[in-house]
């Protein structure tokens, strides 16, 4: 796919914007902590530079890739949501991560279901996967609120995946 501008979304509570070098320092300490497990983690400086730049480059190699969440009220940065390709994800993944001081607020449902329609949309993508950890159950009630449902057939990223297959519509504009 050709490249394109990474686009900005709005939705009720964020914003959601394009990564810069100054998002990393936090993406990078949720990297190194114990809850980076579920994403097989936790991850030294170097692989968490190379997972951050892997959001940055998905938006050039195929037209979506990682996008930062910033609270509407604050612009303070509570996250990322993204759509992950390449050689080490059997599908397009949508993932997300919210750093731990802004957990069980609802952003990463609100998050996704902005960048999963936004890529129905724009790009024709309906068969969205999301890779979880099975005792990661945050995740889990998230794919599950986006109304994903559990795949036990699909192909995973790591052996013990959960694979939640999304089916988004896309929304009239």
């Amino acid at each position: 796919m050709p490249s394109q501008a990474i686009p900005t979304l709005i939705t009720e509570r964020l914003t959601l914007r394009a990564p810069v070098a100054g998002d990393f320092p936090a993406y990078a300490r949720l990297l190194a902590s114990p809850r980076a497990k579920g994403i097989g983690g936790p991850y030294a400086q170097r692989a968490a530079w190379g997972k951050f730049c892997h959001g940055v480059a998905c938006w050039d190699l195929f037209g979506h890739g990682a996008l930062m969440m910033d609270l509407l009220a604050t612009s303070e940065c509570v996250g990322l949501v993204d759509i992950s390709h390449g050689p080490l994800f059997p599908e397009k993944e949508l993932g997300w991560l919210v750093y731990e001081e802004h957990e069980g607020q609802g952003y990463a449902t609100e998050a996704a279901e902005a960048l999963r329609d936004w890529a129905a949309c724009e790009l024709g993508l309906f068969g969205l996967v999301s890779y979880v950890d099975p005792e990661n159950r945050r995740s889990i009630a998230v794919a599950e609120r986006l109304g994903a449902r559990l795949d036990p057939g699909a192909p995973k990223q790591d052996p013990g995946d959960l694979v939640y297959r999304h089916r988004a519509q896309p929304k009239p504009q």
